[in-house]
């Protein structure tokens, strides 16, 4: 019996085929080094492949993606991407975007034990708590399961602002625009939440870091300076 996984490798054959044979140098061409504009930090749903549902091409968009689309300030993994987005590749937007029906967050609503993702699943438990009037007050379990997708959205996209990162590249007049969006499983229709950061201007006046001061040389001794 074939296993199953062998058909990804028969896939990605017949696509790298079918790329080279409508362009001869799309892979000579993609070797060359990434420029992307974007940076996309996505759940990791497998309904949701960033890619396919924004017809961008390999090199277009730079990716991370993990339960909930989140962005946890001790997370090294989503730092060091995005880090490297802002500050080595220079993308000017980066797009916080989550889906409808997301399984992380429909776990949060809830009391269920799971396991070790208990510990990750608390953060969107953290949300729900800064909004639990409004969400506590929609009584239709659909209609408030999709403002908290939409609400913990909301909050990455804060905390993508209260990094240092994003920050320092608007104090250095980086043109850099943080958005939230939302993918809808049953349309493929993306939602633009129309939260766009551009500034620390956008974010509360405590979340707003100065600019780190470089410590002056010491002058050195008289004894040092006579030796």
């Amino acid at each position: 019996m074939k296993q199953s996984y062998l058909r990804l490798l028969e896939n990605n054959k017949a696509w790298a085929t079918l790329k080279k044979y409508n362009d001869p140098d799309f892979f000579e061409q993609l070797a060359k080094g990434q420029t992307p504009e974007y940076l996309w930090i996505g759940c990791s749903d497998s309904r949701v492949p960033a890619n396919e549902i924004t017809g961008t091409k390999p090199g277009e968009l730079f990716v991370h993606r993990n339960i909930a689309n989140m962005v946890v300030h001790s997370d090294m993994n989503m730092l060091s991407v995005l880090s490297y987005a802002v500050e080595v590749l220079k993308v000017k937007h980066i797009i916080v975007c989550g889906h409808y029906g997301c399984g992380g967050v429909v776990a949060a609503m809830g009391n269920k034990q799971y396991g070790l993702i208990d510990n990750w699943l608390r953060h969107i438990k953290d949300v729900y708590r800064f909004h639990f009037p409004e969400l506590d007050a929609i009584k239709d379990e659909d209609q408030r399961t999709r403002r908290f997708v939409e609400l913990n959205i909301i909050e990455q996209v804060h905390d993508l602002g209260k990094t240092s990162i994003v920050q320092n590249a608007w104090k250095n007049n980086q043109p850099l625009h943080i958005h939230g969006w939302v993918y809808d499983v049953k349309d493929g229709i993306i939602k633009d939440l129309d939260v766009n950061f551009t500034s620390t201007k956008d974010l509360h006046e405590v979340y707003r870091l100065d600019s780190i001061q470089q410590e002056q040389p010491k002058k050195p001794s008289k004894v040092l300076a006579e030796i």
